[in-house]
């Protein structure tokens, strides 16, 4: 076992004040047992917490070390305006007329960071594919529940949209997908030729095949905490494995990233099948449907709405000037390896 990095430690006059702003840049709390005066400050920022240590030196020189920090919802300029507003001075502008290149900014106390261009920006700019991470998970899983939470339908027993299954098998099949993607990630030598050995079932016949199982006397809020369960779980797995790891997928051996992607599409595609039932809005973003897109199904149509051409390649709906999809499967395996199935 090797060491991890815990903190990334920052000496200043006033630890809690420029936990404060630290905080309100990287959208991340500083601790609650952090009180004004303190001589120490935390901001729980995910991977490496920042730490501040109150000390009587004053700043003397440029930092040895600094940050540098990319956005993640918006452009390398667009951030550099706002961390300005936040009481950020700029040190240095290292930025190109073609886009590229960063800016060099002080915080309060004046140590230096770096903002960069978005991955976004720097995709734009490469000609490469925006990835599909863990975020992504994260982010369908919670619009979904948020979504399906709002229904007002008592009855998740009708049939989910086209499908065979009711909208709770659908949904608690969903949840198991998420489970199941996470645990393939698992073992420290995953299986390529197999899924983890689980013992499957189905509560019926004609009803989804599932490991997991959520406890129906729980009720719809109860199978919706399984859900967002089951997608920390994978959400947590994607961050932390290797992205040489490789696993066993039927549509061909997958990547961390893979079965991010695949996560994420039965989210949304599910969620779809659920809406019309349960009767609840449901359009999610565009950029997450083109990132999938562009990872699972990459000669899907490129000219069209993104959230409809995800649903046409899943066979969910027409495209105009396409044939319908009657049967179809994503390229699970990294687009730089030949598939293995």
């Amino acid at each position: 076992m090797t060491s991890l990095v815990r903190h990334i430690t920052i000496d200043c006059s006033d630890a809690y004040a420029l936990a404060g702003f630290w905080s309100r840049v990287l959208d991340a709390p500083r601790s609650d047992e952090d009180a004004p005066g303190d001589p120490e400050a935390l901001v729980e920022a995910p991977g490496a917490a920042l730490l501040f240590i109150s000390v009587p030196e004053p700043k003397g020189t440029k930092n040895r070390l600094h940050l540098d920090i990319q956005p993640q919802d918006r452009t390398r300029d667009e951030e550099v305006e706002r961390l300005l507003g936040l009481g950020a001075t700029l040190v240095a502008d290292h930025r190109k007329p073609d886009g590229r290149g960063w800016a060099t900014l002080a915080d309060p106390e004046g140590n230096e960071f770096c903002v960069e261009c978005s991955a976004a920006e720097r995709a734009s700019l490469t000609g490469t594919r925006l990835p599909v991470t863990a975020d992504d998970v994260t982010t369908a899983v919670r619009l979904a529940v948020d979504a399906l939470r709002e229904s007002r339908v008592d009855d998740w027993l009708v049939p989910a949209g086209s499908l065979e299954w009711n909208c709770w098998e659908t949904a608690e099949h969903l949840s198991d997908d998420l489970f199941s993607y996470a645990t393939q990630l698992g073992p420290r030598r995953p299986a390529l030729d197999a899924y983890m050995p689980y013992r499957w079932g189905a509560t019926r016949e004609g009803g989804p095949a599932n490991a997991v199982f959520a406890d129906p006397s729980a009720g719809p809020a109860g199978l919706l905490q399984t859900l967002e369960a089951n997608g920390a779980l994978l959400t947590a797995m994607v961050r932390t494995a290797s992205p040489e790891v490789r696993s066993y997928h039927s549509y061909g051996v997958s990547d961390p990233e893979g079965f991010a992607a695949m996560g994420t599409v039965e989210t949304l595609v599910h969620t779809q099948d659920l809406a019309a039932s349960l009767d609840i809005a449901w359009a999610p973003p565009a950029d997450l449907c083109d990132r999938v897109l562009a990872r699972l199904f990459p000669d899907a149509p490129k000219d069209a709405d993104r959230w409809a051409v995800l649903l046409w390649a899943t066979g969910r709906a027409e495209l105009p000037g396409r044939p319908r999809v009657t049967s179809w499967k994503w390229h699970s395996a990294p687009l730089d390896e030949p598939g293995r199935e």
